[in-house]
């Protein structure tokens, strides 16, 4: 298994979260649609938030980071949010 975690901070990361808790059961049903989807977790920080997506293997991974991109450009443009802190890697222990 394989991780991602995506860190929105600064400038349009309160608002693009805003945007994400109106809109998420289409976040929902768009990162269900990640090959080898296993789950997905968006988290409120105090300067924005945070999202984890573990999938199966890295190409997962990164469909869902260009998935949420092309989301972000898509609906949340306008809240000015920059690109991401990314961290990934491999899933040492899964606990459902």
């Amino acid at each position: 298994m394989h991780a991602i975690v995506r860190t929105y901070s600064g400038k349009g990361a309160k608002e693009l979260f805003d945007l994400l808790e109106k809109r998420k059961a289409d976040v929902e049903k768009l990162m269900r649609t990640v090959t080898g989807f296993s789950n997905y977790a968006l988290i409120r920080t105090a300067d924005g938030g945070v999202s984890v997506t573990v999938c199966k293997d890295k190409a997962g991974t990164d469909e869902s980071l260009k998935k949420a991109k092309e989301w972000i450009k898509e609906h949340a443009a306008n809240t000015g949010v920059g690109a991401p802190t990314v961290l990934e890697g491999a899933v040492l222990l899964h606990v459902k």
